[in-house]
């Protein structure tokens, strides 16, 4: 199966075009620079297309032979305006894939609280876009654990530095890790089936506080104690507006469950 990755040089979509090329697919990836991904050790067994989603046209070609597009692009690291990346990336992707019988896109699971940030109303919206043009499986995801993924960094990174921390107010909130090796699973099963539509995933429901608590265990940072000293405070809490892991991540510096106890729970496309 000929399949198309966007967001090759990202933490998903680089670990995911090796399961992809191991399950014995051909592989087109999509780069804004080929250099980028000129060293990695699948280069030379994929086919290498540059490009810029934001000015992507509708006959690009981008799409040309393609039977699975995964869709894996999101815009945090352009400030106040990504949503509007966001969106026009997502229609220029949707416009250049007509006749692809199937797109996989990895969003954001959301909170059942009608409150979201601002980042998840955009990954949503990219979902909404994709799926009114074209044949869709979209998976909500958690916070992904792994070595090198922003939430697993964020959290070793303050656990590992803070044995004090003063805390904003969302470290109660609850959330669905999931284990990267499960994602990975997950989207490369899913190039073998229908569409989906929606689809959640994630592990056991659990607070950012335990998240941390639980890496200060294993790690054996908890002395004399199973709880660690944390003080929530409102002022340290970021906008609504704001990905709370890009929040922290951009003050403090740089950035396991298996696939069968993760949640999947599927909406079909309307």
């Amino acid at each position: 199966m000929k399949v198309l990755v966007t967001g090759a040089t990202g933490y998903i979509g680089g670990r995911l075009i090796p399961e992809l090329l191991d399950a014995g697919h051909q592989v087109r990836v999509l780069v804004r620079d080929p250099e980028r991904v000129s060293h990695r050790p699948w280069t030379e067994r994929v086919e290498i297309v540059a490009g810029d989603l934001r000015s992507l046209q509708r006959d690009s070609g981008l799409g040309d032979g393609i039977q699975v597009a995964y869709y894996l692009v999101h815009s945090m690291v352009d400030g106040s305006r990504f949503a509007s990346t966001d969106r026009q990336c997502a229609v220029n992707f949707a416009q250049a894939m007509q006749g692809v019988p199937l797109v996989i896109y990895l969003g954001g699971l959301l909170p059942r609280q009608a409150e979201t940030s601002e980042h998840l109303r955009s990954r949503a919206e990219v979902g909404e876009i994709l799926a009114a043009h074209l044949p869709v499986t979209e998976f909500r995801a958690g916070p992904i654990i792994g070595s090198g993924s922003a939430s697993f960094e964020m959290v070793r990174y303050l656990t590992e530095r803070l044995p004090v921390m003063l805390t904003p107010r969302w470290v109660k909130n609850r959330v669905q890790p999931i284990n990267i090796r499960a994602v990975l699973d997950y989207l490369v099963r899913a190039a073998e089936r229908e569409p989906l539509g929606i689809v959640d995933i994630g592990g056991e429901q659990l607070t950012f506080r335990e998240m941390l608590e639980g890496y200060a265990q294993v790690r054996g940072l908890l002395a004399g104690s199973n709880s660690s000293l944390q003080f929530p405070t409102p002022w340290l809490c970021p906008s609504s507006k704001a990905s709370f892991t890009t929040w922290w991540r951009t003050r403090l510096g740089p950035e396991s469950s298996s696939p069968r106890c993760s949640r999947w729970t599927t909406r079909p496309p309307a």
